[in-house]
């Protein structure tokens, strides 16, 4: 079963930002991560994974059908935002549970676990004659 897991920034008072981190905290978390990354490839678990720019480069689009609304970022009601994605394949939610739970344990400020945000969402799949 596909999963995605949503991986938001905290907001500043829950964790510094990571331009404020050592160099250290910064290569500790990146490896962390990336350990995550290539057990998931290895395992063949990893469908696709990405990272976002910050929130002042996003657009926000609506339309009722006319000439569309296009806001600037940043949107400051947003309290966190997106920063990537994982998409995974695995066999249960608790696999994608345990996988986002390591995400949000990551290492932080003092090697602490950051405990960011992930949001484990089930991918619809297609009708049963599509592949998914």
């Amino acid at each position: 079963m596909k999963y995605m897991l949503l991986m938001n920034y905290a907001r500043p008072e829950d964790l510094p930002p990571v331009h404020t981190w050592t160099p250290e905290e910064i290569r500790a978390s990146g490896e962390h991560m990336m350990g995550i990354h290539r057990e998931l490839s290895e395992a063949g678990e990893l469908v696709g994974t990405e990272g976002l720019t910050a929130p002042d480069a996003a657009k926000i689009v609506t339309s009722d059908g006319g000439v569309p609304v296009v806001t600037d970022g940043p949107f400051p009601e947003t309290k966190e935002f997106l920063a990537g994605y994982w998409l995974i394949d695995v066999e249960s939610e608790e696999r994608a549970i345990e996988i986002a739970a390591r995400t949000s344990a990551a290492p932080g400020p003092g090697g602490k676990p950051t405990g960011r945000p992930v949001e484990v969402r089930p991918v619809m799949s297609r009708g049963a004659s599509e592949s998914t």
